[in-house]
């Protein structure tokens, strides 16, 4: 069982994502050994974005929905409203964990939360994020500056699928995606944010 120092929750509603991702690298660069670690609840306007390792070749027919490079890790993926998107700003050092113990802790959590609702989900070592039957649900992009990360996960809950079709989701040509609304759960956005922070606390302390 890990002691965490208190880790705060912010619920930062609907922004914009290049705000978010200025925030995070200025709150990342600027935290001390003693900043305590937080976790942003936030949904995006419609945008795609392109990991570090992205390829434009993935983005297949975007239209007018923005494309934005990104630096967090993997490939491309779609925010809008309805997803969930949790940031996690922590201090792996202090927590004594590494960056494939942060994904895996992650998904773990997506997969608890599934499981509140009867929903059998699994992680894939190959493929970081959380799938249903086959399916996508949850994805995970992180950044590592000064041993503390930034970015975190998405989990579709109750949003237009629609765009993942116009990617190669995650860089994977005929991933399928699903959400939690598809799989007969209904649950507010901002609620379903809140238990899925409780459920990465819960894995932290594991």
């Amino acid at each position: 069982m890990r002691t965490l120092q208190p880790i705060t929750i912010h619920n930062l509603g609907l922004q914009d994502y290049q705000t978010v991702w200025q925030a995070m690298q200025n709150f990342t660069l600027q935290r001390t050994d003693d900043t305590p670690d937080e976790l942003w609840l936030v949904e995006h306007p419609a945008v795609y974005t392109l990991g570090l390792s992205g390829k434009r070749e993935h983005l297949l027919n975007t239209g007018d929905i923005p494309v934005i490079h990104s630096d967090r890790g993997g490939q491309v993926t779609y925010h809008a409203r309805g997803q969930v998107i949790i940031y996690t700003l922590l201090d792996i050092k202090r927590l004594n964990i590494n960056i494939r113990q942060l994904v895996s802790l992650l998904e773990q959590a997506m997969i608890d939360t599934l499981a509140h609702y009867g929903i059998v989900a699994i992680a894939k070592a190959e493929a970081p994020g959380v799938y249903v039957q086959g399916k996508k649900i949850g994805s995970i992009g992180i950044r590592i500056k000064n041993n503390c990360s930034y970015h975190g996960l998405s989990f579709n809950n109750e949003m237009d699928l629609t765009p993942f079709n116009f990617i190669n989701p995650c860089g994977y040509k005929d991933l399928k995606v699903t959400q939690l609304s598809d799989l007969g759960v209904t649950i507010n956005t901002t609620e379903l944010a809140s238990l899925m922070g409780l459920a990465i606390i819960t894995a932290l302390e594991k």
